[in-house]
């Protein structure tokens, strides 16, 4: 067999084989989605609930009013987002904001909520967090703060489902899935070779800016 042949045919087994390995983990990504529990007796030490749709920060209220854990944190808030309008929206968190409630604002990204975290539960001293999210966002963020605070458990409480059941069938629940995906295995790369996301190269790279504000935390607004 001629040579140049031989090496084309090697070339196009490993792209197939690559088609193959990717297609296989977003099958696999997509059905751990439905693994994440939702409404189950979950507790821990604290809470940690990622700004990006109001069912989170409800959700995460209502674990905190029922005991499940001592306190929680919201990452990622705007900066024109006050705590009372926060408490407002949630009134679940009327007897406990003053408490038991963290607000962060250095957030800008997935990285940047992980920072925070961070520096919440070392802060704390906590063991164990809740962590609160949509399903399709949770693969990648358990990844960013498994970097983050190693040896902490995480329990995942998956909220804001997207459908993972024929999702063939609508293009763009495919479109999220597929980019959810995509980030996912970046995030997973980029922690193999960055272990300290306060200081991530990639991060600033990919987003264009540091993932978290740095100086003293802004000032809340109404």
């Amino acid at each position: 067999m001629h040579i140049g042949r031989l090496l084309r045919l090697i070339g196009f087994a490993a792209l197939g084989l690559i088609f193959i390995l990717l297609g296989g983990g977003f099958l696999t990504f997509v059905h751990r989605m439905n693994s994440y529990p939702a409404g189950s007796r979950v507790e821990a030490d604290g809470i940690v609930v990622l700004t990006g749709g109001a069912q989170r920060i409800a959700e995460a209220a209502e674990l905190l009013s029922h005991g499940r854990a001592k306190r929680m944190l919201i990452t990622g808030v705007n900066l024109r987002t006050s705590r009372e309008q926060i408490v407002a929206l949630n009134t679940e968190l009327t007897p406990l904001v003053d408490c038991c409630v963290d607000l962060d604002y250095r957030a800008r990204n997935t990285i940047g909520n992980a920072i925070g975290a961070r520096r919440w539960i070392l802060q704390n001293g906590f063991g164990s967090v809740i962590v609160v999210t949509s399903n399709y966002h949770m693969p990648r963020t358990l990844v960013e703060l498994a970097n983050a605070v190693p040896g902490v458990k995480l329990v995942p409480y998956a909220v804001e489902h997207a459908p993972t059941d024929r999702w063939w069938h609508d293009p763009g629940t495919a479109r999220l899935l597929f980019t959810e995906y995509v980030k996912y295995l970046a995030a997973s790369l980029r922690t193999v070779v960055e272990t300290d996301p306060e200081h991530s190269r990639m991060a600033v790279v990919v987003g264009g800016r540091k993932p978290a504000l740095k100086g003293p935390m802004p000032v809340e607004t109404d």
